[in-house]
């Protein structure tokens, strides 16, 4: 094992642009969009997509700006492309119960179409039902058939009319009714004061031939009334027989031009006979009133409408204009938009709907398709969850207001037929999201087969590169901004490796490109460009740095102007710089931070006080306990350690998380034991594991690029650097500033891959590793750091066994 010391060359990526083959990206932007590194999740989603079997629903997971939805969506239209074109949906009034509207599938295309003939069927009913009502062949049945019956009661009326004069009473009609009045000896009508002033005997002979006038009347009207009857209906058969040939043809010719090829065909058979016999039993109301009727017109009129609006399609599926399998992707799925919903009016104090009222959710539209949804949105919103939970189970759509019950107005509610759907749906989550649900609901997550993990990186290769550039080409296209150089491409592919701190991978989170495109883009529109280079994607990244970086700053002045203690020259025993690393969520940086070891005989052994005062995490206090194993292991083997020593992060006062310090820890207190000073100039990152080898560690590049900036802010000397774990060598990829600086000599990058490698580096010492038998070499880091915790051991056992009369002491 031997400390190594990085070339220039090895501290970054570098792309040469000749070697992505193009001049810009014009010449990609009609090549097809690819899967760029989702070789697995373009395979998952195929699958998922094409299978037709029930719940092989597809959960998409990955992090956001990966491109899952836009890659779901381009893919789930691909496929949707090679389907059939699904049913369109109409819901029909019910003529038995009309608060349960029925469903009707329609062949696509067709139900707009028997909406436009229903609407026209009762514009030629309006038209045509009052001209046949009024025709000569009409009138002349319907006089014929009244005088028939008008004869019969011609008769019994002249009966009844000789029936009153015999007493001596004048018999007329006036507004439908029958009206007698008694005659006097001239035949002229008495009246009431003169029928009063008759003599006793004759108006008792009045009042008798008035009760047989009123029994005949009766048996009068017993006799007319099945003649009117009669009468009646005759004329409405007739009206019947005058009407329903004009609707057989109508609704004839409505089959006619409609597809026979209709699912429902028996069921939209059923619906136009009960129309043509809803149309025939209210005649009535198509006959147009005299136009003195005044009101009774108004009455007859809203009755019309009533009849008529019973005959209106409510298509509330129209997939007339599709080409292939619907998708939807539903970007608000509240409770109405995804499983439709019944409208409402209110009237007088009453919430009034009817059949036409129902409206299409996602879930209808999608039916025959596939429906994109995100999970975090059904999440928050737990009766629309339950409700998808439940429909997963069932396949059945049933549209209702889930809230109805508790109206502030009396309701008058629907139940519309419920629906067999056939919809593919496509989760969209988080990683965490989806273990979530495995975890919490198993059977939900049955319905979901299909795993689609996007990754969050990939290995890079020319293919990728290429397929990259083939996404800017098409960002530039989409969004009309100037194509980038094959430079300006080679910088955006370097800052894809930059995200992910690795040589080797790049970043799948092709949301950030993009946001550097349009930035870049607007960079060379600044300066009047008309293709983006490298040095717009370099002042574009310098100026995002400078939008987000005042924490930062800050920091980096609370060095300079020496509130924070950082020693940059010299030596020091006991004390190091570490390399922390700080997540904004938007924006990353490092800053170094200085770690402090103090020792002394005792038996507490380590004590970290960052955790004795809870500003350290679980991760922190792991590291701490396998660096106490450590040096257990190195100093133990023979007596036990009696040691009290105190590690801490000096002026950290908001938490430490992360085993990166270890390291750093453990140079710390083997210079405190072995009273060697370790450089100031070389801070150090790296975690240790029980063995004493360097494990790699995060944020490696912010992290190096802090304690540069530092450095070069008090002025570089040629002898500051880092160390860093010879396993994170490949996550390289360093500002243009720190490379050009270690070319120049005046900084340094080392790698270790074991802790006597460093130690050996920032004492200028031999380690002592490997020790011997009877322990360490004496003039080594860890042979003079063995004769401290021996003299400590020795105190120790002084203090618990005094020589004879000495006093013992604790």
């Amino acid at each position: 094992m031997t400390l190594c010391h990085l070339a220039p060359h090895e501290l970054a990526l570098t792309i040469a642009p000749e070697s992505l083959g193009i001049k810009d990206t014009s010449e990609l932007q009609h090549e097809p969009l690819p899967w760029i590194g989702q070789a697995r999740a373009e395979t998952a989603a195929r699958f998922g997509l094409s299978m037709d079997q029930p719940d092989y629903n597809l959960f998409v997971l990955g992090e956001v700006g990966s491109g899952r939805s836009t890659l779901l969506q381009q893919l789930m239209r691909e496929v949707a492309a090679t389907k059939a074109v699904p049913p369109d949906l109409c819901y029909l009034h019910n003529f038995d119960t009309p608060e349960k509207p029925r469903a009707l599938r329609m062949p696509p295309g067709q139900g707009r179409l028997l909406r436009q003939h229903m609407a026209q069927l009762c514009k030629t009913l309006q038209k045509e039902i009052p001209q046949r009502l009024d025709g000569p062949d009409f009138k002349a049945e319907s006089e014929h058939l009244e005088k028939t019956y008008k004869l019969e009661e011609s008769e019994a009326y002249a009966e009844l009319a000789a029936f009153a004069e015999a007493r001596n009473f004048a018999l007329y009609r006036e507004d439908g009714h029958l009206i007698f009045t008694l005659l006097g000896a001239k035949g002229k009508a008495l009246t009431e004061s003169e029928a009063r002033s008759l003599p006793k005997e004759q108006r008792s002979q009045v009042e008798l031939a008035e009760q047989e006038l009123r029994a005949e009347i009766a048996r009068y009207l017993d006799k007319i009334r099945p003649i009117e009857r009669l009468k009646n209906e005759g004329l409405a058969a007739l009206r019947r027989q005058t009407i329903k040939p004009l609707l057989e043809h109508e609704l004839q010719e409505i089959r006619l031009d409609l597809k026979k090829q209709i699912k429902d065909s028996v069921k939209l058979g059923k619906y136009f006979d009960r129309v043509m016999k809803d149309v025939l039993d209210n005649l009535d109301v198509f006959r147009v009133a005299d136009a003195d009727a005044g009101l009774d017109e108004e009455i007859r009129q809203e009755e019309l409408t009533t009849v008529l609006a019973r005959y209106r399609v409510n298509l509330v599926v129209d997939n007339e204009k599709l080409t292939g399998a619907p998708v939807i992707i539903e970007d608000n799925p509240s409770y109405h938009s995804l499983f439709g919903s019944v409208e409402y009016q209110a009237e007088e104090d009453v919430l009034l709907t009817d059949f036409s009222r129902i409206r299409a959710g996602s879930l209808l539209k999608a039916h025959g398709g596939y429906l994109m949804l995100h999970v975090r949105e059904l999440l928050s919103d737990e009766l629309v969850w339950e409700k998808l939970r439940r429909f997963s189970r069932t396949g059945r759509l049933h549209i209702e207001e889930p809230m109805q019950m508790f109206a502030p107005m009396a309701t008058v509610s629907l139940t519309p037929e419920a629906l067999d759907i056939n919809v593919k749906i496509v989760l969209i989550g988080a990683t965490e999201e989806y273990y979530l649900l495995q975890e919490a609901d198993p059977e939900f997550a049955r319905r979901f087969r299909v795993k689609v993990d996007f990754a969050e990186s990939f290995a890079a290769s020319a293919q990728t590169y290429a397929a990259s550039a083939v996404f800017v080409a098409h960002t530039c296209q989409r969004l009309g901004l100037p194509h980038f150089t094959a430079a300006a491409m080679a910088r955006l592919l370097e800052d894809a490796h930059r995200e992910v701190d690795d040589q080797t991978r790049q970043s799948a989170t092709f949301a950030r490109m993009e946001a550097l495109v349009m930035e870049a883009a607007a960079v060379c529109h600044g300066r009047t460009g008309t293709t983006v280079d490298a040095d717009d994607v370099r002042d574009a990244l310098q100026a995002r740095r400078l939008r987000h970086n005042y924490p930062d700053q800050r920091l980096q002045e609370t060095i300079t102007d020496g509130e924070r203690l950082i020693s940059l020259q010299g030596e020091k025993a006991g004390q190091i710089n570490g390399l922390t690393q700080i997540d904004l969520g938007d924006y990353r940086f490092g800053f170094p931070v200085r770690v402090t070891a103090r020792t002394s005989a005792g038996e507490d052994g380590l004590v970290n006080v960052e955790r004795e005062v809870a500003l350290s995490g679980p991760i922190h206090d792991k590291g701490v306990l396998i660096l106490h194993s450590y040096l257990s292991t190195l100093f133990a083997a023979q007596a036990p350690l009696a040691l009290d020593a105190t590690l801490v992060f000096e002026q950290e006062y908001h938490g430490i998380e992360g085993d990166s310090a270890s390291c750093a820890e453990l140079y710390a207190l083997l210079s405190c034991l072995s009273g060697l000073p370790l450089k100031q100039g070389i801070a150090v990152t790296g975690a240790v594991n029980q063995h004493g080898e360097v494990l790699p560690v995060g944020g490696l590049n912010e992290k190096i690029e802090g304690f540069f900036r530092i450095c070069a802010q008090a002025g570089l000397t040629g002898e500051q650097g880092v160390l860093i774990p010879e396993r994170n060598r490949r996550h390289l990829m360093l500002a243009g500033e720190v490379v050009q600086a270690v070319a120049q000599g005046r900084f340094h990058v080392y790698t270790a891959e074991h802790v006597s490698e460093g130690i050996e580096l920032l004492t200028a010492c031999a380690s002592g590793l490997p020790g011997t038998a009877s322990g360490y070499a004496p003039d080594t880091v860890l042979g003079r750091a063995q004769k401290t915790l021996q003299a400590y051991r020795r105190a120790c056992h002084l203090a618990d066994h005094p020589r004879p009369g000495g006093k013992r002491r604790r």
